[in-house]
């Protein structure tokens, strides 16, 4: 026998027992996107490796560690999306999307990032990606965060509270920018290797740290929303105010800046308690220099990432509902005749009654043990026919969870079997 092969480090498989919980994100988040207009688009998972380093900065620790770059046979260097706002952008523009036009867009799927593998943080992620185009007010930044605020509702989701800051203008970060790499050089001694590496790209990032040793530093450094420009700090106090009027509770944090270059104004994070040290479960902000970055119009824009993987483990933890995925119906059928007309008998209730999950036994054997399956299926009724009940061109049901057992032909099991299910 051969050796089996293992799957990459950071990949992971998603087993059937597993997958009911991302099917309930997955239809909670569609349903959501549909009841504020937001429509469904899907980009390539390869693209070209500057993309990624003119949108999200050649100075993060996407750029520069962890994003899967590499050669094509023709000397491109080519990438693996790392996340799907700027696969986004890019589609927009590169389709015509934003010439005096105004979208809301979303997309669900897979991203990569060569990171430590931890629980809940996979090299192959996935997660659920929302977008708004041409909407340069307050409102849209607020209508995206009621906008997760319904999913955790739906989703049962309790134990998630939302941060937000302001990171202003391009011109007024940059005069920030400034002042912040002045105080940081001061205390230059002790900054990290990762810092001290920063301080002359994008002193900001620095404010990322997690190092301990630098939380003392860090907290004593200038508060960017102390050097807002006025349109910034009007538009961050609207938002404020209308996130309060909807009943949003929120905490200003005056160090939440975002991993990513693109950011501007309006940035937040919904984080948790539940999940240890990775508290983050979606994030994001508004991005309105990042079109005209990469080619396109000038255009304002914002956007959230909800990561799939830590949203499930969330939903675990907290006991929220993910239905068991099992058939309505099973059939259970012994004999050749039975078999081959039951499969028919099958797709002619499918047709009838297309809502109804419906699963055959084609593992063979007596009626005792495909009835031992029907009841592990979870199924609510079992369809039982034999070769005599095909003779006579009717069918035994038979509730496995509590009723009498009654026979029904041919051409009123659909209707029947509907009415059993429903009631």
């Amino acid at each position: 026998m051969s050796e089996h092969i293992e799957p990459l480090r950071g990949m992971n498989d998603v087993l059937p027992d597993e997958a009911r919980w991302w099917n309930r994100l997955e239809a909670v988040a569609r349903e959501v996107f549909s009841n504020y207009g937001y429509r469904e688009i899907r980009v390539p998972l390869l693209e070209r490796t500057q993309l990624f380093k003119r949108a999200i900065g050649e100075y993060t620790d996407i750029v520069e560690k962890e994003m899967f770059s590499f050669e094509d046979r023709d000397g491109q260097s080519l990438a693996l999306r790392p996340e799907a706002t700027a696969s986004i952008v890019r589609a927009a523009i590169s389709n015509g999307l934003l010439h005096n036009q105004k979208h809301r867009l979303f997309t669900i799927g897979p991203m990569f990032r060569g990171e430590r593998p931890q629980k809940g943080r996979y090299r192959q992620f996935y997660q659920i990606d929302a977008e708004a185009f041409g909407y340069g007010g307050p409102e849209v930044d607020a209508e995206l965060i009621l906008m997760t605020a319904r999913m955790w509702r739906q989703l049962g989701i309790s134990r998630v509270r939302l941060e937000i800051n302001s990171l202003g203008t391009a011109e007024a970060r940059a005069q920030y920018r400034d002042l912040l790499r002045e105080y940081l050089r001061a205390h230059e001694a002790q900054l990290d290797a990762d810092s001290v590496r920063r301080l002359q790209g994008n002193p900001l990032r620095v404010l990322d740290s997690k190092n301990p040793d630098m939380a003392e530093l860090i907290a004593a450094a200038p508060l960017l929303t102390d050097h807002l420009d006025e349109e910034s700090r009007v538009h961050f106090e609207r938002l404020k105010a209308l996130l309060e009027a909807a009943g949003v509770p929120y905490t200003v944090n005056p160090r939440l800046v975002r991993g990513l270059d693109y950011y501007s104004r309006t940035v937040f994070e919904w984080v948790t308690d539940a999940l240890g040290s990775q508290n983050a479960v979606c994030s994001g902000g508004r991005y309105d220099g990042l079109v005209t970055q990469l080619g396109g119009e000038s255009t304002p824009a914002i956007g959230w990432a909800m990561g799939m993987e830590r949203t499930i483990l969330l939903m675990q933890e907290l006991g929220c509902d993910a239905p068991v995925e099992s058939p309505d119906v099973y059939f259970v059928m012994a004999g050749a005749t039975a078999l081959a007309r039951g499969l028919q008998l099958a797709e002619d209730v499918r047709t009838a009654a297309p809502r109804l999950k419906l699963e055959t036994d084609l593992g063979g054997g007596s009626f005792k043990a495909q009835f031992k399956r029907a009841d592990k299926s979870g199924a609510k009724v079992a369809v039982v026919l034999g070769d005599d009940e095909v003779v006579r061109g009717e069918a035994s049901v038979k509730p496995l969870r509590g009723g009498e057992q009654t026979t029904i032909s041919f051409d009123a099991l659909a209707a029947h079997l509907e009415a059993i299910v429903a009631g």
